[in-house]
């Protein structure tokens, strides 16, 4: 009876030493995992940050540039874009993020996808370099500004919009009347105010003058192909040959470790996008979109 208590006992001590091994081990591994999923060294690294469709809420993005500039084994960044533009404001939070970071010197690559207009375009100018596939869909440099106009459906159903305003100008873009002449030219001037601040930018940032950019600035959009001899973007390639890119210009040698953040859920997205959208379509927004 003893010598069966023996072996339960020793069985028991022995599952115990094993359990706390592999917990040890899970413990270990998490502290030299990053929350990039890629171990963690002081050698140098290539972060990656993707902008996927609309851009509509700058907050993760703009966490992952301040992230990956103010980590020293993070020697370049490629900006993998994806998008047809979105709302002004987060676009150029992002965009500054970007160039606060290109500053310090560390090296920035734009990498296009399948689209990467108007806002999307906006924000590769602050790469070092643009690197676009030949069938990319970029430009689209302008900026939009609609809204819906339901002021014949209100009639026929007798509906009725009361407003109480503090100034003539206050329910501009108020899906129950038209706009008058005096109030499109007030947003006129708000449309080209931006617009300017985006044909700034591609100045500023591209081996283009101010004329010309003006000349392109039309709205219209380009090929990578067509983009690439107009010097919008700086070379045709894929997103290796981007990361290729980025590692040579870090000086980095040998095939490069990347980093990213883990991907967003279907829920997380749909959420952000309804978070950033709310109360603010019925009176429109002026966006960066290519349409």
């Amino acid at each position: 009876m003893s010598r069966k208590s023996d072996w339960i006992i020793g069985g028991v001590l022995i599952v115990s030493v094993f359990v706390f091994l592999l917990f040890f081990g899970l413990v270990l591994f998490g502290v030299l995992l990053n929350s990039e999923g890629s171990f963690s060294y002081t050698g140098q690294r290539i972060a990656l940050i993707e902008i996927n469709g609309p851009i509509t809420n700058a907050r993760g993005t703009v966490k992952q540039i301040i992230k990956y500039r103010e980590d020293d084994s993070v020697s370049a960044i490629v900006l993998r874009v994806d998008s047809p533009g979105g709302v002004v404001a987060p676009t150029q939070e992002i965009f500054e993020e970007l160039r606060k970071t290109r500053e310090t010197g560390k090296i920035i690559v734009a990498s296009m996808g399948s689209i990467a207009a108007s806002g999307g375009y906006y924000i590769a100018c602050a790469a070092d370099s643009i690197v676009a596939n030949p069938g990319t869909l970029t430009g689209s440099i302008g900026v939009i500004f609609e809204l819906p106009n339901a002021e014949g459906l209100m009639e026929k159903l007798g509906v009725n919009w009361e407003v109480i305003k503090s100034g003539r100008h206050k329910d501009i873009g108020s899906l129950a009347r038209s706009m008058t002449d005096e109030e499109v030219r007030l947003m006129q001037t708000v449309v080209d105010d931006v617009y300017n601040q985006f044909v700034d930018v591609v100045t500023a940032y591209r081996p283009l003058s101010r004329t010309k950019v003006i000349e392109l600035a039309d709205g219209r959009i380009y090929t990578g192909n067509q983009a690439q001899p107009l010097h919008l973007v700086d070379r045709l390639g894929t997103y290796e040959d981007a990361i290729a890119l980025a590692a040579e210009m870090a000086g980095i040698t040998g095939k490069p470790n990347i980093v990213s953040e883990r991907a967003k859920t279907f829920i997380e997205l749909l959420m952000e996008n309804l978070d950033s959208k709310a109360g603010v379509r019925s009176s429109g927004i002026i966006e960066y979109r290519y349409q």
